[in-house]
């Protein structure tokens, strides 16, 4: 990292993106290509002053639940990818889905993250019925899906029976970077309509990418950026860049948490009221990741509900953190993780500053 003194192409850099939001691509390339130690500091403190101005010290939790390993996609970074045969697969069922969410809410959580593959066997009609149940049984709690991509009409009808958030990383602006990711069949222009769809819609949306994946430049990272300005996202869900080992990038470099912890004081300057979790991917590429991430400017943390026995199944990459880990343990570990460095957990919905 570089020394103490901060570039002042830099400093003009990033005291412009705060008061702008926005710059324009070659700057954002030269803000990305001129990250070191100094700019970083100076980032993140900027980054977190403008977190507490909007958010204090405030951490919103989200109950994560990952209800289904099954995925028709074969994305090419992706541990539960269809070619993969190596995958242990499994499907929870709905009274497993309710129960964890009855365990999570007695432990505080409000928010509930039902995140899966694109599973045939998870019909429309079928999460419609899990997302009634889970509004009936819990009224004052959020339900946040993480299916994949979907028409307009089924997103319309999740959302009427009381899913209000949706997440959906688009992973990359770029369409070449995107065919290097994805395999034929599946479209760029496709996952950015969805995007729009559950915008249109009503939906607390979320986007993001992953930090680092192969073939990736600054260009494209400038591109993220200016996506995401453009779509004024609710929420951005960023991570390195994981390799798993059956997967055919499973030799591939990861993505760094410097690189990773820049872009979030980058994306908190960009979107000032944007909810940004500090991701399980950090705090597996490194033990303190998820607290330099709040420091850095998230102010979103997402435990794991999920009974453990199918945790480490959930493998989009190796070496996943909290897969033997009680839901208890992962909450009360949390707390005491942002505690250490001045924050604290709350027991809210932590909906986006335009929702309160």
């Amino acid at each position: 990292m570089g020394g103490d003194k901060i570039n002042q192409e830099q400093k003009k850099r990033i005291d412009t993106l705060a008061q702008r939001h926005i710059l324009p691509e070659d700057e954002l390339i030269a803000l990305l290509d001129g990250q070191d130690g100094a700019s970083s500091s100076y980032l993140f403190a900027k980054a977190d002053a403008v977190r507490r101005e909007h958010y204090g010290t405030e951490v919103y939790v989200r109950g994560l639940i990952e209800f289904t390993n099954y995925c028709k996609n074969d994305c090419y970074y992706c541990g539960i990818r269809r070619s993969n045969k190596k995958a242990s697969r499994y499907r929870l069922t709905e009274e497993e889905i309710l129960a964890c969410c009855q365990e999570g809410y007695q432990l505080g959580f409000r928010t509930f993250v039902l995140q899966g593959g694109e599973d045939p066997g998870w019909s429309p009609e079928r999460i419609e019925a899990l997302v009634r149940a889970i509004h009936r049984q819990h009224p004052d709690c959020a339900i946040t899906l993480s299916v994949g991509e979907h028409d307009k009409a089924t997103y319309q009808r999740w959302f009427d029976a009381g899913a209000e958030r949706y997440l959906l990383r688009h992973e990359t602006a770029d369409e070449a970077h995107y065919r290097m990711l994805h395999p034929p069949g599946l479209s760029l222009q496709h996952r950015k309509q969805c995007l729009w769809d559950l915008k249109a819609i009503g939906y607390q949306v979320g986007c993001g990418f992953m930090v680092g994946s192969p073939g990736q430049t600054s260009r494209e990272l400038a591109e993220d950026l200016q996506f995401i300005y453009e779509l004024q996202p609710e929420m951005v869900g960023i991570g390195p860049f994981l390799p798993q080992k059956d997967t055919p990038f499973g030799e591939k470099a990861p993505g760094t948490m410097e690189q990773t912890l820049f872009l979030l004081g980058v994306i908190r300057l960009m979107l000032p009221e944007v909810l940004l979790p500090a991701t399980t991917a950090l705090g597996t590429i490194h033990p303190l990741g998820r607290e330099k991430g709040i420091q850095a400017g998230a102010n979103v943390c997402m435990p794991n509900l999920s009974p453990v026995a199918v945790r480490e199944k959930y493998a989009l990459y190796d070496n996943k953190i909290c897969t033997g880990d009680e839901a208890a343990s992962c909450r009360n570990c949390l707390d005491r993780r942002m505690r250490s460095i001045g924050y604290h957990i709350v027991t809210s919905r932590g909906d986006h500053k335009s929702r309160q």
